[in-house]
């Protein structure tokens, strides 16, 4: 072997070492330690990776978790209390109690009460179909009728009715993740405490026009009479912008405003049907 290869073959060696341990010492300089629960808190998620939590994925929220004091603002809403109290056991914590959630429409406007007044020919797109123009009816607030937020649940916890042309949540595939929440560029989805026997009141209807404007473009409005107001007797039930909504922590389900609304717009699912009221009979007394 000539002189000139041998040089250059341990020079090779000796820069190749020489860079090694140089790398070696910047890499231990800026190594950055990962903590290993981070690994076993994910692994106790439920991968649905949906942003439901508010982080970009499982992992993001796993790392919030094991970084954070107190698990105060912190839940899975798919994973529910059962993954939280894993994770707290984990990172020995205690998880607070967080109410479940469920998605609610806050449209009732089915073509029987909110006719169409024109024709749309474009995209099948509710964030196209808002920016373009008020929709095929005279509500400027109601369901577009697209599947925005079908598309949008990961959890098939959605579908659209051909018949009302509105989409159904299924609650008991309902995860309260957001995500149909977000898509909803008319704000018409909202996620309400979760009630035993999964019951509801909700306003449904999102119209802030005033009574008869109101009541012209969909029979089902709301038109901010205050009616369900004044009965409510437990503060539930607030009227801001023409609107009634009803505050599902305060309702106790007395459910007399839903009797008292006189266009139908507040909502009772999952209730017994209610006792027909008990005549009153009068006796006649002969004289």
């Amino acid at each position: 072997m000539s002189p000139t290869i041998l040089i250059t073959i341990i020079s090779l060696s000796l820069l190749a070492l020489i860079s090694g341990v140089i790398l070696y010492f910047v890499a231990q300089k800026f190594k950055v330690f990962e903590d290993p629960r981070i690994d076993e808190v994910q692994a106790v998620l439920p991968a649905a990776n949906c942003g439901g939590c508010g982080f970009a994925g499982c992992r993001n929220f796993a790392e919030a978790l094991v970084k954070a004091d107190s698990f105060e603002g912190l839940n899975c809403p798919v994973g529910g209390a059962e993954v939280m109290g894993q994770v707290a056991k984990i990172l020995g914590k205690t998880a607070p109690v967080v109410d479940p959630l469920v998605a609610v429409l806050k449209c009732n406007g089915t073509p029987e009460y909110r006719p169409r007044t024109s024709k749309y020919n474009g995209a099948s797109d509710c964030r196209i179909s808002h920016n373009l123009y008020i929709g095929e009816t005279d509500c400027s607030y109601g369901c577009l009728g697209s599947d925005d937020c079908v598309r949008a649940c990961a959890f098939d916890a959605m579908y659209m009715d051909t018949a009302t042309e509105l989409p159904v949540i299924i609650d008991d595939k309902c995860v309260a993740c957001g995500a149909c929440v977000k898509a909803c560029p008319r704000n018409l989805i909202e996620l309400r405490k979760k009630a035993k026997k999964d019951r509801k009141i909700f306003v449904a209807c999102s119209n802030c026009d005033k009574g008869g404007p109101a009541r012209k473009a969909c029979k089902v409005a709301c038109i901010g009479c205050n009616k369900c107001f004044k009965v409510c007797e437990f503060g539930a039930i607030t009227i801001e912008n023409n609107l009634a909504y009803i505050d599902a922590k305060k309702c106790t389900f007395c459910r007399k405003c839903v009797t008292e609304c006189p266009t139908n717009a507040i909502i009772e699912l999952n209730f017994p049907p209610r006792k027909p009221k008990a005549e009153v009979q009068t006796e006649t007394v002969n004289g």
